[in-house]
């Protein structure tokens, strides 16, 4: 009997913009974990792939890691299509929710935004939701605490928040102390998942087990 080998999944890493969040070695990363999990990589350095048509009908997963800068509407336009006709979306930190400010049709794909951290890093603990933990991105991951850039976001109530953090006191906006704050979660974008997690300023950050953990299940969650 003749068996047919599965044709390995097609990952597009994009990596850009801002410097000071590491858009090469943290896109390395995950490029060399995709490839250790079998999937083929293409590395692109350009947002034109999310114009190629082609490319993106032909990909699983965008992992994107690109920090600010500008999208054009073609572009954004692209990436969306490719996530509702079932290509993966996943990302962290700055690299997928402080991307493109003034595209808010890209933020709409993503289901939250970057609006402020404290100057400083913060300590913080994060609490995966009891009520998700079933869920494969939260697999085998308790509460833990990290030391880094703490995200105030402005969220889509559509999305499924999977762990949360009370927003520590920060001088300069008292009024933001104590709220809870969305950390890791996903959404549906028409035939495409969107995995995200608010973690991941730099690479000691992505080093931490759990944050490493829910970046590799979600990676994996996210797939077509």
């Amino acid at each position: 009997m003749t068996t047919t080998a599965q044709k390995p999944k097609q990952a597009l890493v994009v990596r850009g913009g801002w410097d000071g969040h590491v858009p090469v070695p943290a896109g390395d990363r995950y490029a060399t974990a995709l490839k250790a999990d079998g999937y083929q990589v293409t590395v692109s350095d350009s947002l034109d792939s999310y114009l190629d048509e082609e490319l993106l009908a032909g990909t699983d997963l965008v992992v994107q890691c690109w920090t600010m800068g500008q999208i054009t509407g073609e572009q954004a336009a692209g990436l969306s299509q490719a996530v509702r006709a079932g290509t993966g979306l996943a990302g962290w930190h700055g690299g997928i929710i402080d991307s493109f400010r003034a595209e808010t049709r890209y933020q709409l794909m993503t289901g939250g935004q970057f609006v402020h951290h404290p100057r400083e890093f913060t300590t913080y603990r994060v609490r995966p939701l009891p009520e998700h933990s079933d869920h494969p991105v939260l697999a085998g991951i308790e509460p833990f605490t990290v030391t880094t850039e703490q995200y105030y976001l402005h969220m889509d109530p559509a999305v499924e928040v999977l762990a949360v953090t009370d927003y520590a006191a920060d001088p300069d906006f008292p009024e933001l102390a104590g709220t809870v704050v969305p950390v890791t979660w996903t959404r549906r974008w028409g035939a495409g998942r969107v995995f995200v997690t608010a973690v991941g300023h730099n690479l000691a950050d992505l080093e931490v087990p759990q944050v490493d953990s829910m970046i590799r299940k979600g990676m994996t969650w996210a797939t077509r």
